[in-house]
């Protein structure tokens, strides 16, 4: 499929319309929902689907559609912030270690290996025990685990520019160190930088969701779709539909990322 001269794959282009359907009911859900997410109705347990309760009702009474419209953009922010942590500061690693080289490259990759050589979700569900549940917690745990895999490929990158005639040509021409990492090459590290982005968000989606679902992410009433999956596991029995919403929420969210990521490698 061919737009303003470029050809997209069709993976691309299904991955987009995916992606602003489930960004849609997420930016509707930050200003209007059916109902009050948190508010409850004894007489409405566990009510099916219905032209009223399109996703049917929880436990406690609650509409689902609005609260995974608003759990959703919970999710996401959550989401947002870890990979803004993980990547800003594992971007200025690998920028800077990539670069410059030498002893300073050692020591902050051999730090970034033993980062790396721990489970993710090990040492987040390590700090949060520690610290405490909650979202801002978890923000800070998983963005600080994030960092790795964003300074190795943002180092692979700078390695390989840092050679180019264009680099050559800036420093002949007097730019500092810092403006040719984060002027001249930077920008030209979209490439790869892009889907790293992409694929980040995915992760940082299903990290949430464990951490939410293990209790130690967002804590109740707040609703998140990690959040609303624990609270339908001892009910998918009876109530299956409990947990249909958040987990397709879930799905289709991993689903148009990973599509439009694999879309960009391919271009």
């Amino acid at each position: 499929m061919k737009f303003r001269g470029k050809t997209y794959h069709f993976n691309y282009i299904l991955g987009l319309l995916i992606v602003s359907f489930v960004f849609l009911i997420v930016l509707i859900g930050f200003f209007y929902t059916p109902y009050d997410p948190n508010k409850m109705n004894a007489a409405l347990k566990n009510s099916p689907p219905s032209l009223s309760h399109f996703f049917g009702t929880d436990n406690f009474g609650r509409d689902i559609l609005s609260r995974v419209m608003k759990g959703a953009g919970t999710t996401y922010i959550i989401a947002v912030a870890i990979v803004s942590i993980g990547a800003s500061l594992g971007t200025a690693v690998g920028a800077l270690t990539g670069y410059f080289g030498g002893w300073f490259d050692e020591v902050l990759m051999r730090l970034n290996d033993v980062l790396t050589s721990f489970p993710s979700i090990l040492l987040a569900l390590v700090f949060v025990s520690v610290f405490g549940p909650g979202s801002y917690n978890i923000i800070f745990a998983l963005g600080i685990i994030f960092i790795p895999s964003y300074a190795r490929v943002i180092r692979s990158e700078f390695i390989v520019l840092k050679e180019r005639d264009f680099v050559k040509n800036a420093k002949l021409m007097g730019a500092g160190s810092f403006r040719i990492m984060f002027m001249h090459i930077l920008p030209n590290t979209k490439r790869v930088l892009i889907p790293s982005l992409l694929i980040g968000f995915n992760n940082a989606v299903l990290a949430e969701a464990g951490l939410s679902y293990l209790g130690l992410g967002v804590q109740p009433p707040q609703a998140s779709l990690g959040r609303m999956l624990s609270e339908a596991q001892s009910y998918l029995l009876d109530s299956p539909w409990y947990a249909i919403a958040p987990g397709l929420m879930i799905i289709l969210t991993v689903l148009g990322f990973s599509l439009i990521s694999g879309g960009l490698e391919n271009e």
